[in-house]
């Protein structure tokens, strides 16, 4: 083995020091460890031992450092003690150096130096690889030190960014979308969900969360979450979803999830999943933590927000739209699209219902038949209470005899499944772009058709093709 002599190994320990204060990046650090150690003691092996948080670097000897009782005793002593520790092996023939990386704070890992052929590590090394390590440690603690103040600055200003955009008024869909992005970006996480559970313990997954969670997949995740926060009411940071015995086989190994609270109540949960096992450090799981809590109240409000104006535009009684929605729609589908159809429906001979059953038999009824509208109509269908036991559907972009099977399929439904029995007229109306017509005389001639129906036996559909009202019949098939 062939040795360089003490005035070049120091001038070795020189550069290699001035190279550890011209960078803040950990790899460089330890890959100027290993190349330092290469030139000066060339038939040596060398491992750096650290801890699991620890990435691994293709070109670096990186190895975790076990801490299991028995496993490397040599090794751990360094580790604790932050003294050299040295394994001399007369079978094997070797002799093994632990020098600790040791920085003003503490041990950050222990470099194994493995010295072939050897009876009894050469003592006039050992001073040298001391110092080498100890000016390692130190570069180690300062890059590390200086990779943690640039992650919190990027972390606070994360949480800056978000609070600012969440307290920007977004809609529920907005603020749930920027936040999935957000932690997938930073995180990155291969799912993000919010879900809201309930008082009984249903959930509501939002909008915004990964396609993930829309699958029936993910409800072994979201249950094991349930019983986890909701009846142990602690949050979760498992590297490694296989320990839990309910998961011998799953995709997502590493999992976070962090209650929602409002006012001391958790109403729901965030949940973060990744493929890889022991993925999120620590630091990850307590910066989700903190955004969550700066978030609850943005998300709160704006489930409130959109529940007040879901209310605000909603019939108390049939949970159908209210007729001042129903006029918006009406004038914005006027103004964009290029044709439509109206239908106006009175419940025959109602006042003889209230009579004979009462008033909240009469509610029921005006109930039932707006349950019915709402089950044959599109999501995007209008379907309003009009006032009293009148009720209207506004279906853009259908025409006039689309509109008129609608209607006839709700006539005949209504006769078939209400109880106590009842029957419904229709008035219906279409308009078309080039005649300019206005909501008020849509209207008029739907008003005008639905009276005919009334007055020609009811039951029926009646139909006003254009704006003379003298002309209402059914359209021709």
């Amino acid at each position: 083995m062939t040795i360089q002599n003490e005035e070049l190994r120091y001038e070795q320990l020189f550069r290699v020091t001035a190279k550890f204060h011209s960078s803040m990046e950990i790899d460089d650090v330890l890959a100027e460890v290993i190349h330092t150690l290469r030139d000066v003691y060339p038939s040596f092996t060398y491992y750096l031992l650290l801890a699991h948080d620890n990435k691994a670097y293709d070109a670096i000897p990186i190895k975790d450092l076990q801490f299991e009782t028995g496993v490397n005793t040599a090794a751990m002593q360094a580790f604790v003690t932050g003294k050299i520790q040295i394994k001399d092996s007369i079978k094997e023939k070797q002799s093994i150096m632990y020098a600790p990386l040791k920085g003003k704070q503490g041990v950050y890992g222990v470099l194994e130096i493995i010295a072939p052929n050897s009876m009894m590590f050469p003592k006039s090394e050992i001073r040298f690889i001391e110092l080498l390590a100890n000016t390692a440690g130190n570069a180690f603690e300062n890059a590390q030190l200086y990779q943690q103040s640039k992650q919190l600055v990027a972390d606070l200003q994360l949480i800056n960014e978000t609070s600012h955009r969440l307290n920007s008024n977004l809609r529920l869909t907005e603020t749930m979308t920027f936040m999935s992005e957000q932690i997938i970006k930073s995180f990155e996480a291969s799912e993000v969900g919010f879900i809201v559970v309930n008082s009984q313990g249903d959930t509501e997954v939002l909008p915004g969360s990964t396609e993930f969670f829309e699958d029936e997949q993910s409800g072994e995740y979201l249950e094991f979450c349930i019983t986890k926060i909701m009846k142990q009411k602690e949050p979760i940071f498992i590297g490694d979803l296989q320990t839990e015995m309910s998961f011998t086989q799953t995709i997502y190994k590493s999992i976070m999830a962090v209650p929602m609270v409002q006012r001391d109540e958790i109403i729901g949960f965030a949940i973060v999943l990744q493929k890889k096992p022991y993925f999120f450090s620590f630091d990850k799981f307590k910066l989700l933590q903190s955004l969550i809590h700066h978030s609850s109240l943005a998300f709160t409000n704006s489930i409130l927000r959109e529940e007040l104006e879901t209310l605000v535009i909603t019939d108390y009684l049939t949970k159908l739209y209210s007729r001042n929605h129903l006029d918006n729609m009406v004038q914005k589908s006027m103004e964009d699209d290029a044709y439509g159809t109206f239908i106006l429906i009175d419940i025959d001979n109602f006042k003889k219902i209230n009579d004979t059953y009462g008033h909240q038999v009469g509610d029921e009824t005006i109930i039932q038949i707006s349950n019915l509208i709402k089950e044959n109509i599109r999501d995007h269908d209008i379907g309003a209470r009009w006032g009293g036991e009148e009720l209207a559907i506004y279906l853009p972009k259908v025409d006039l005899e689309a509109g008129y099977t609608i209607a006839e399929r709700l006539v005949q439904r209504v006769a078939e499944q209400s109880n106590p029995k009842v029957t419904i007229s229709c008035g219906i109306a279409a308009w078309k772009k080039e005649n300019k017509e206005t909501f008020q005389s849509l209207f008029h001639r739907a008003d005008y058709a639905l009276y005919i129906a009334k007055e020609s036996g009811k039951n029926q559909v009646i139909a006003n093709e254009n704006k003379n009202y003298d002309e209402v019949k059914k359209p021709t098939k």
